[in-house]
Order: structure tokens, then sequence, then C-alpha cells
């Protein structure tokens, strides 16, 4: 490695590539090099890129930490207070769950992306005017605008994150880009917190439980709850501060699931027509279908995201092939809906599947074009990711249409 290294000494390629062939022998042999190379312009930056440490920021700043625990803090608070309060949890939960941690992540990137105090301003409003709407609708349990405000709520909510993640620049593709990949770091971070939990949690029951100790109790009672509440303030900061833990999971996860989904929805849509179910008739079975393409829609999102820098022509025909199947799951899942509503009138629940129909429909189709462009050569790939840029806000409005226009519209039936 030694007299490779002093052979290419100016040939930044072929030390690129000695390094990624083994980077612990070329780190330690270029340290012993370093004293004779010095004065080389590409070795100094090689010494500086090898030998780089943020040890003193590797956890963030002293203030970053203190807010992670306040908050932290703040959401086991706000998900412990039916306990508190005496607040009844089947009232509490389903309306507010949303609120226990979206607030303390928008104000976090609020503050890291110095995001202006009249967007800080708008962002409090929209959040209390949710608060206190959310919290207003009547409570009953056969309600089916309440059913789907609370339902919509989260992606509202998540709506008004990517706003302050973005710097409140709605229309900006690039960023909705990167929220998209930062939700998807926070999903894969989130799981490794809550697995590792769960293992602790178990071992730790079972450890006091051989010395004739019930602890049970305390974790299910007071840890757990509040450890969940905490989990995705805790991922957001170590997502933020250790960029290179998760960034490389879900790429591999897009690549990986894109080609399984192609084939398990040809092979459904194959077998439904074998078992000859209809969800023209069977409203279950619709239900399914509509998860199925929500499911299949966000991993397609998400396969954008990471294919926005760089995507193989095969990733993005398998792109291509996964975006026609999808469309034609969304047509036919839309026609049932209208069929049901042509047969038995107009509900909430119809209106709110017939609009989010809609809405993915015209969305697929627009990246089905932009991703054809692409293959033909007369479009950029990053035009594919723009289309974010263009829809996800329009998702956001609709969530907030059904939230907020819904129980008005439809007499909080």
């Amino acid at each position: 490695m030694r007299e490779e290294i002093l052979l290419n000494q100016d040939n930044a390629l072929q030390l690129e590539k000695l390094y990624r062939g083994n980077k612990p022998g070329f780190k330690a042999a270029f340290n012993a090099l370093y004293p004779e190379l010095r004065n080389n312009p590409l070795a100094e930056g090689w010494y500086q890129r090898l030998n780089f440490s943020q040890e003193g920021a590797a956890w963030g700043t002293p203030a970053e930490r203190t807010f992670v625990v306040i908050a932290s803090l703040l959401a086991a608070l706000l998900a412990k207070l039916p306990e508190l309060l005496s607040i009844d949890e089947a009232f509490y939960y389903p309306r507010n769950v949303g609120f226990i941690v979206a607030p303390a992540l928008m104000a976090y990137f609020a503050w890291k992306n110095t995001v202006s105090w009249k967007v800080r301003g708008t962002a409090i409003l929209l959040l209390m005017a949710s608060v206190v709407f959310i919290n207003w609708l009547p409570q009953n349990e056969n309600s089916d605008t309440l059913i789907l405000s609370c339902l919509h709520l989260p992606l509202w909510l998540w709506s008004l994150l990517g706003a302050a993640y973005s710097g409140g620049k709605w229309k900006n593709g690039a960023s909705w880009l990167e929220f998209l990949r930062y939700t998807g770091e926070l999903i894969v971070m989130s799981g490794l917190l809550v697995l590792a939990g769960g293992l602790t949690t178990a071992l730790t029951i079972n450890l006091f439980g051989l010395i004739g100790w019930d602890v049970q109790w305390v974790f299910s009672k007071y840890i757990v709850i509040c450890g969940l509440a905490a989990v995705p303030i805790v991922a957001t900061f170590i997502t933020r501060v250790q960029p290179t833990l998760v960034n490389k999971i879900p790429p591999v996860i897009a690549k990986l699931f894109s080609p399984v989904a192609l084939v398990m929805l040809v092979a459904y849509l194959i077998a439904t027509l074998i078992a000859g179910k209809s969800p023209y008739h069977d409203r279950e079975f619709l239900v399914l279908f509509n998860g199925l393409l929500v499911a299949v829609m966000a991993l397609i999102f998400f396969s954008l995201a990471e294919t926005d820098q760089s995507g193989s022509r095969a990733q993005i025909v398998l792109l291509l092939l996964l975006s026609a199947v999808t469309l034609l799951v969304n047509c036919i899942a839309l026609s049932a809906v209208l069929f049901r509503i042509s047969e038995w009138g107009l509900t909430p629940n119809r209106a709110a599947v017939l609009g989010a129909n809609v809405l993915m429909l015209a969305h697929l189709f627009y990246v089905g074009l932009k991703l054809f462009a692409v293959l033909s050569k007369k479009s950029e790939l990053r035009a594919v990711g723009a289309s974010l840029g263009i829809f996800l806000p329009l998702y956001s409005i609709w969530s907030a249409v059904v939230i907020f226009i819904f129980p008005l519209i439809f007499g909080f039936k």
C-alpha cells in the first residue's frame, strides 16, 4: 500500500480506488507517509479528510441536547395528560396523538432552519386552530366525519412539519424531496429505537422477575408511554447530528421493495380476477384496495426521493411500471367509489375517498409522464422529484378540507 500511494500521489482517481479498496490499510499507510508528502496539496487534502474529527459536535451542541431533553419531557407530559387531568382516554388520544410530537419537531426545525417569525406565527395559529377545532367536535363514536378528521389530522400535521423543515417554502420541490428523505430516515431510526427499547424492557422485566420484583406495571404505566412519545424527537435529533448512521438504509429499502411491490401488485390483481372479488359491491374489499393503493403510493414517493440525484435506467423503468400498475389500481378504486356514490348516494367516507383517489390519479399520471420523458431523454430526473413540490401541498390542502370542512357540510354525521 505504501508504494502504491507514493506512486500515485498525484493521481486523485487512483488514490480514491486505493482508499475504497482498503480503508484502514490506506489510512495507516498514508498517515505514516504524510511527513514526506506534506508539501503536496492533494496529500494535504487527503490528510485532512482521513483525520478530520467531529467529536465536539458529534452529538450536537449543548443547546440542541437541552432542547431534545425538554421536548421529550413535554411530549411525555402530554402523553400522560389524560391520567393527570382525569380526561377520557377514548376522547383524548384519537384527537390529540399527533399534537404530542408534531409541535416539538416543528419548533426544532423552525429553530435550526432560522424560519422567519411570520412563518412561525402562521404555523402556531394553524396548530392552535387545529387543537381547538378537533377537540371542539362533538363526541360521537359513530360519527364518520369525526373519524375522518382524526385520521387525516396526522397528514395535516405532517405537512405543517414539512413547511417548517423547508423554511416555509411550500413550492420548493427540492425541499419536499429532502423532507421525504428525512421522513424515511425518521421511520427507520424510530423503528430501531423502539426495537432496542422493547428488548431492553423485556430484559429488565425478566431480570427483576428472577428476584421476585414485579416491575411490569411501572413500564406499562409510565416508561413505555413516555418513551414512545419521545422516540420521534430523539430519532430526529440522531438523524440530524449523525446523518451517516441511517441515510444509506432508506435507499436500500426502496430499491429492494420496489420490485417486490410491483410483482405483488400484479399478482394481487390477477388473483382478484380469479377469485371473483369486486370492490364495487364489497365495502371491506374496497377499503383494503385503497389501503394497498396508499401503501404503494408511499413507496413510489420514497423511491422517487431516493433516486432524485442519481438513478439507473433500470430503476427508472421499474418506477414507471410500478406507477402504471398503481394507476390501474387507482382507476379501479375510483370507478368503484363512483359506482357506490351513484347507487347509494354521497357520504362523508365516499367523498373523502373520492377526493383522495382523484388527487392520487392526477399525481400518478403526472409522475408517469415525467418518468417516460426521462426514459426518452426529453427531461431530467429532477423534474420527476419536482412533482412532489406541486402535489404534496395539494394533499395537505385536501386533508385540511376533510378535517375542517367535512364536519360542517355533513352536519357532524
